[in-house]
């Protein structure tokens, strides 16, 4: 109805005018009195819109923890959705200590007339015992709870042995803490699941750990498991899939499929029937390195798309040093010498005097993360926005007295820098793929951004793009399709410091049919999130967020010609 609506850090909900950007309402739930939320702290990624053709409504979740109704058109809650507008979120999640550590930051997603919605839970956590992180149902006019999907599946439930030695009775996290999809016409919501308590050591949990770091397909009205794919048994790589599932109509071999297609920080496409949960494609169990540490377990496989291909490198050799001058590759020869390298899922290690750990590539804020793909629906191509990015995975003992786990991450090299500042690796740093989802293959992959080729010790190799580098995975962007458009954002880093402080970022427009850049512009603020667009009196705009964090928060709008 010709209105923009968005949501602040400190959960805030404005109604905008999207033609001057003027406010019709703002919505202040004062969330912010509760202290800082679970942990990313002051953060928000979204409302969620619903109309019945009668009445219109806002929703939100808060970092404490409440689910709100308000009327689209005044902003007021609305008086028949739970207690005066609100339903408190801490209550119906069953027995589940220290709710400090549980919040909600995600938009939610409504089915039908059902709200869903996952969590945000505190990682990198020195205790086994955290709040699990279930999905429920709520009724979309009166805030009543209507089920829970126990993401780590309860004692007689589908799953549950798949937690060895009781390890369900106490293990947390395990939650959708990303953006969820939802099918209206089938009446099925998509989960994308992250990894269990803790991201990176799992002696108190052996098992594969359903419905860790899966995607799970729910019946929306009663919360019934339909099917699931695990991305990762007993996740030891913080590889939470990470974003909202596409879901895309395809045709392969002439067969017309309902289908879903997950991206994820692994850097591979898992493609189903979103009917049936069905792979498109064969997904095969691979073997993989198995653990050293004294108590920890690994899965002995770990599933592999045979289609589409890897969007980033998967795991980690000699070959992927950086090798611009023989001088530089000599110097990333010796900072990888101080790490276990091996392939893709190689377990993380012990800090030793002679080891500083494991190089995870793609590490977790590598691959695609929160912001995810878009996709073309006249084309069938997936367009996918990722990083390379090493970072260290090594365990030392935990502090005495401090923690129940035997060892936790240490906290150093995330990311891995490479020689004089460099990353370590070869380019791109940041790439986008075009992926034809109808034959699974790879239509084209370009570098995203200039890349560190003005850094002193390049400026005069006379280098192609490389990509942009960075270790804060907050300034990254997705995109978003126009007819002929694919835009991106992305931030622009000191070229002597490329994984430091932003100094602003770039917008650019993309010719979807070969990835050509046809249109830039340079602003003086980092832009974060996935753009949007819409019409307004005729003309089509793209509007992004930026600044927040240390700078002011602002929303930018571009009108196409």
């Amino acid at each position: 109805d010709g209105v923009m609506y968005i949501s602040t850090p400190v959960c805030q909900v404005v109604a905008l005018d999207p033609g001057t950007g003027e406010a019709i309402w703002v919505y202040d739930p004062k969330a912010y009195k509760a202290g800082r939320p679970a942990n990313s702290g002051f953060q928000n990624r979204g409302v969620d819109y619903y109309t019945d053709g009668t009445k219109t409504r806002i929703f939100i979740t808060t970092g404490d923890r409440r689910l709100i109704s308000l009327d689209a058109e005044t902003g007021r809650p609305d008086p028949e959705f739970g207690e005066n507008g609100e339903v408190d979120l801490s209550v119906g999640l069953g027995p589940q200590p220290y709710t400090r550590g549980l919040g909600f930051n995600a938009p939610p997603v409504i089915c039908r007339d059902t709200i869903v919605f996952g969590s945000i839970i505190t990682d990198f956590i020195s205790r086994k015992t955290m709040p699990p992180g279930h999905i429920r149902g709520f009724d979309v006019h009166t805030g009543e709870q209507k089920w829970i999907f126990h993401t780590i599946p309860q004692e007689g439930e589908f799953g549950n042995e798949t937690w060895h030695n009781d390890s369900w009775k106490y293990s947390g996290n395990t939650n959708a803490w990303s953006m969820l999809s939802a099918d209206d016409e089938l009446g099925y919501i998509y989960l994308p699941i992250g990894t269990p308590t803790s991201d990176y050591y799992g002696e108190h949990r052996h098992g594969n750990n359903l419905f860790a770091e899966s995607l799970v397909c729910l019946n929306a009205e009663t919360g019934e498991r339909v099917w699931h794919f695990q991305g990762v048994h007993h996740g030891l790589w913080d590889y939470d899939f990470p974003c909202a599932p596409n879901l895309v109509d395809i045709t392969v071999d002439g067969k017309k499929i309902k289908a879903v297609a997950q991206v994820s920080k692994q850097g591979m496409t898992y493609v189903f029937d979103r009917v049936t949960g069905e792979p498109v494609w064969p997904i095969e169990e691979r073997p993989v390195p198995q653990t050293d540490i004294p108590g920890e377990w690994t899965s002995p496989t770990q599933p592999f798309p045979t289609k589409p291909a890897p969007f980033e490198r998967l795991g980690f050799t000699e070959d992927d040093l950086i090798d611009f001058t023989p001088e530089l590759h000599e110097e990333a020869k010796k900072i990888a010498s101080q790490y276990t390298t091996g392939p893709i899922f190689t377990p993380p290690t012990v800090v030793t005097d002679d080891n500083k750990g494991t190089i995870c590539l793609p590490g977790a804020a590598g691959g695609c993360n929160w912001m995810g793909a878009c996709f073309d629906p006249e084309s069938g191509v997936l367009y996918v926005p990722s990083q390379t990015l090493p970072v260290n995975l090594g365990l030392r003992p935990a502090p005495a007295g401090r923690s129940d786990f035997q060892f936790g991450i240490s906290g150093q090299d995330m990311p891995i820098v490479g020689p004089q500042g460099l990353p370590l690796t070869k380019p791109p740093y940041s790439r986008i793929t075009a992926i034809d989802l109808n034959t699974g293959k790879h239509i084209w992959q370009v570098p995203h951004g200039e890349g560190p080729r003005n850094h002193p010790a390049l400026k005069d190799l006379d280098l192609p793009p490389l990509g942009w580098p960075t270790n804060n995975y907050l300034s990254n962007g997705g995109g978003v399709l126009t007819m002929h458009l694919l835009f991106m954002i992305q931030p622009d880093p000191d070229p002597t410091n490329p994984i430091g402080k932003e100094l602003g970022s770039f917008i650019r427009a993309f010719r979807k049919s070969d990835g050509k850049v046809v249109w830039e512009k340079r602003l003086d603020i980092v832009l974060r999130g996935t753009p949007m667009t819409y019409m307004h009196d005729g003309k089509q705009y793209i509007a992004v967020a930026a600044g927040g964090l240390v700078e002011d928060g602002e929303l930018i709008a571009f009108r196409l010609p």
